[in-house]
């Protein structure tokens, strides 16, 4: 009985995470990208600073992959300082309605 109680909190405290997970919006997205379309919609643009750097375009990019990059520069994982600041500036809802927008792009 106990062992089945304990196997029972585990599960519910595995799915509390997804409970307060946050439901992003194409369209909402769609609204909040003219920070992005500046440099990441202009085919073969570079920036040049830090240094010279070939500006990927992320339409096209799985929400996913979207939603993991901001988070990261969001965090300092990724280090390019522009990117850095800009996702410092976003919500968890910014980064969900942004990846949903370039996920059906």
């Amino acid at each position: 009985m106990y062992r089945k109680m304990l196997i029972a909190a585990g599960f519910a405290a595995a799915l509390i995470p997804l409970a307060g997970a946050v439901e992003g919006s194409a369209d909402a997205g769609g609204k909040k990208n003219s920070m992005c379309i500046g440099c990441h919609a202009i085919p073969g643009y570079k920036s040049s600073f830090p240094s010279v750097y070939q500006v990927p375009m992320i339409k096209g990019q799985s929400a996913k992959y979207i939603e993991s990059a901001l988070e990261a520069y969001r965090k300092g994982d990724r280090s390019h300082p522009t990117m850095r600041a800009i996702a410092q500036g976003l919500s968890d809802q910014d980064i969900a309605d942004l990846a949903a927008y370039y996920g059906t792009r």
